[in-house]
């Protein structure tokens, strides 16, 4: 009876990697989310803990049960409970392991993103810069305030406002052409108009 127990206890112990593992990535993977976005410009931290706590639940879940019955295949002699274990941890280090690839992916498109974003506003600000047009012109001392809406992947709505907030100067850029095409907007209604309200 007393060596069930010691057996019992050693493979408790050389199986209980899971739960110390799982505290351990939580925080890791928060810090992944908040810091190496998967999509956007990344959670704050509140929701990036929510996200990791949600990832590791569903990667322990699946790990557990159909990962441990995997590692019950190839080592027929773990008991379950600790087959379980191994393949639940080793869900743990996958997911991991693919929240920073996908994270480093997101940030060579994001860093692409931003750099399009940039270059359409020098687009307009040198547009709105060289138009002799005297309502053009009117609204180069805006021209620190743009506000860009994205229309898809390469089309862009950017508007420079005015004296009255309720009219601004519109252009439509398209980068998907070099130099970006410019195409003015007969709508002055400022880009705030479309954004649904909080």
């Amino acid at each position: 009876m007393e060596r069930a127990s010691l057996t019992r206890l050693r493979w408790r112990l050389r199986g209980a990697w899971q739960w110390p593992l799982f505290g351990v990535l939580l925080v890791a993977d928060a810090a992944l989310l908040h810091e190496l976005p998967i999509a956007g410009a990344g959670p704050d931290w509140f929701a990036a803990v929510v996200l990791a706590l949600f990832f590791n639940v569903v990667a322990v879940a699946v790990g557990g049960t159909v990962g441990g019955l995997v590692v019950r295949r190839l080592r027929p002699d773990l008991p379950r409970v600790v087959a379980a274990d191994r393949g639940g941890t080793i869900a743990l280090a996958a997911t991991t392991a693919l929240l920073v690839a996908i994270g480093i992916g997101h940030r060579e498109r994001l860093a692409a993103e931003r750099e399009e974003l940039a270059l359409q506003a020098a687009t307009v600000r040198r547009w709105v810069g060289h138009s002799p047009a005297p309502e053009v012109r009117r609204h180069r001392r805006h021209l620190d305030r743009l506000d860009t809406l994205p229309f898809g992947e390469d089309l862009y709505r950017t508007c420079v406002p005015g004296d009255d907030p309720e009219r601004a100067l519109c252009l439509f850029v398209d980068t998907s052409q070099s130099p970006p095409g410019v195409r003015r907007d007969p709508n002055p209604a400022p880009n705030s108009t479309f954004r649904p309200g909080p």
